[in-house]
Order: C-alpha cells, then sequence, then structure tokens
C-alpha cells in the first residue's frame, strides 16, 4: 500500500485562508486602534508561547501581520514542527503599531492539533517501551479548514489519513448494509467493485465483526479499518490478519485508551479528537514600548 499523503500548504491558500479571516474580523475597519492609537505611531513585539506546544502555521501569522503592512518586519525565530516552552519566542515582529494590533487576533489563531498530538504520543510510548501503533487523523475537521487542521497534526508528528473522499477508498458500514443480499458476502462484493472501479487506489473495510475481518483478508483488501473493539477483540483481529492487510483501531480512542489499543499490535489508530476536539492554545502578542514617529524640525 502507498505512504498515506501528508498535506503540504501552499502561499495562495494560506493568504487566501488569512484574508478570509481578517475580512470577517474586520468589517469596516478596527474602529478602537484607529481612535486611540496615532497613525505614524511604530511598535515591537513578540509572539510568545505560554504553554508547552508544538508550533504549526507559523505562515498564518506572518502572513496576517503582512497583510495589513507592508512595512511590517516579522523575524521567525522558530519553524514549523518545533516544541516550544513557556516563554520563547516564536515570532518578533516591528512596523506600524495599528497594523500590528489590527493583525493580533488573527496572528494569534495558529493551529493547536499539534498540541493533543503530542499528549497523544507521551500516552502512546509510556508505560514500558513503544509500540508500532503510529497516530492517524480523520475526516472529523472544521469545514473550509481540513487541510490546516490536518497540516498540524503532521508537524506533531501524526501522520494524515486520507485527505477527503477522492484519495482512498473507505467501506464503511452503510457502503455495506446497502449491499445487503450480494453474493458472496457485502465486504468481497465491495472490494471487487472497488478495485475494478479505482485502480490504484488503496482499499480500506471497516469491519464490526471477525468474519468481516477474514472477509476483507480473503478479498484482498489493504487496510482494515477494526471498529468499536475490546483490546481483546483487537488482538485476535490482528493474529487473524497475519500481516497481510494493515490494521487501523477506530472509535473509543483517548488519552486513557490509547497506550492499551497501541500493545494490541495495530499498526494505526485514529484519533478523531486531534482535529474535532483540538484545545485552545495560550500563546500572546507582547508589545514593547511604542513609539511616535515625528518629522524632522526645519531650519
Amino acid at each position: 500500500m502507498r505512504p498515506f499523503p501528508r498535506v503540504v500548504l501552499t502561499e495562495a491558500e494560506v493568504q487566501d485562508a488569512v484574508q478570509r479571516a481578517l475580512a470577517e474580523d474586520l468589517g469596516p475597519g478596527d474602529v478602537t486602534t484607529r481612535a486611540v492609537v496615532p497613525a505614524a505611531t511604530r511598535a515591537r513585539a513578540r509572539l510568545v508561547a505560554r504553554q508547552p506546544v508544538v508550533v504549526a502555521g507559523l505562515a498564518f501569522a506572518v502572513a496576517a501581520f503582512r497583510c495589513l503592512s507592508s512595512r511590517v518586519r516579522i523575524e521567525p525565530e522558530v519553524e514549523d514542527g518545533a516544541r516550544v516552552r513557556p516563554g520563547d519566542t516564536l515570532l518578533r515582529v516591528s512596523g506600524p503599531a495599528q497594523a500590528l494590533l489590527t493583525a493580533e487576533r488573527d496572528g494569534l489563531e495558529l493551529s493547536p492539533t499539534a498540541l493533543r498530538r503530542r499528549h497523544a504520543d507521551r500516552a502512546l510510548r509510556g508505560g514500558g517501551g513503544g509500540t508500532r501503533a503510529q497516530i492517524l487523523d480523520t475526516r472529523k475537521t472544521t469545514p473550509g479548514w481540513r487541510r490546516f487542521e490536518k497540516y498540524a497534526v503532521a508537524c506533531g508528528g501524526g501522520r494524515n489519513h486520507r485527505l477527503g473522499l477522492h484519495d482512498l477508498v473507505l467501506l464503511k458500514d452503510n457502503h455495506l448494509a446497502a449491499l445487503a443480499g450480494q453474493r458472496p458476502d457485502p465486504v468481497t462484493a465491495a472490494v471487487r467493485r472497488a478495485r475494478r472501479a479505482c485502480p490504484g487506489l488503496p482499499i480500506e473495510v471497516e469491519a464490526d465483526t471477525l468474519t468481516q475481518v477474514r472477509q476483507a483478508v480473503a478479498a484482498g483488501a489493504d487496510l482494515i479499518l477494526l471498529d468499536n473493539m475490546s483490546p481483546a477483540r483487537l488482538r485476535e483481529a490482528v493474529a487473524l490478519v497475519g500481516g497481510r492487510a494493515g490494521t487501523e483501531a477506530s472509535g473509543g480512542v483517548n488519552l486513557g485508551t490509547v497506550r492499551a489499543i497501541a500493545e494490541t499490535g495495530v499498526d494505526y489508530i485514529s484519533v478523531g479528537a486531534l482535529t474535532h476536539s483540538a484545545p485552545a492554545v495560550d500563546l500572546a502578542l507582547d508589545f514593547e514600548t511604542a513609539r511616535r514617529h515625528r518629522a524632522p524640525r526645519r531650519t
């Protein structure tokens, strides 16, 4: 089976997302900043982490500040994927104070997804040695922001599962239910049809029972999604597959259960919470003393 795809963001999509976010936030304009901060005022500031975090999406902060003024100077201190501690500086900005203040909120909205993945990794590796299981994300993402959230997962060391409905055939329970009565069985019929219709694409089958696991292996599925199985049942399924297909555990996965699931021998563990329940990250834009430019005196 080919490797799972990894999201690589383009400058164009970052710029588009930032412009849409700023337009939503600004409306007719930043009335507070315009009312109290003179246009000639310049400032310096640091984007600072207030908690341990894996950096993801620094380009969004850079684009947000630059979008409002070409005179903003930005000095990144870290790169995406870096692990930072409380008090560490992610980047430094200087320039017109109005631009820095207006872009502050959108500049701080770096994706926090990588943080949760790091916690999942600690649970996965802890307790007496590592396992071969790898963490996968899912399609449970914010509409319109999937690529960005999956990018953050990759920055945190996780792997991206399918990016959409187009890059992997995933035969789920409802697909199989729609083929009830097909011979020799719905799983085999579905895999055969998918193989003919989508040559070259990997095929994954969702299995709720060991019978479906056997059918998926016999039909030549590349991956088998073991859905909502107990650790004991997962062990049975992994033994039944015997390396003839990849195995993915899904359902009921959290920081408290991921280690036990990994110890069953599955190849992958999909965690929807990586994206659908990513916690907010505490970042701050700390301003230094601002100054107002004065015109030189005439002599």
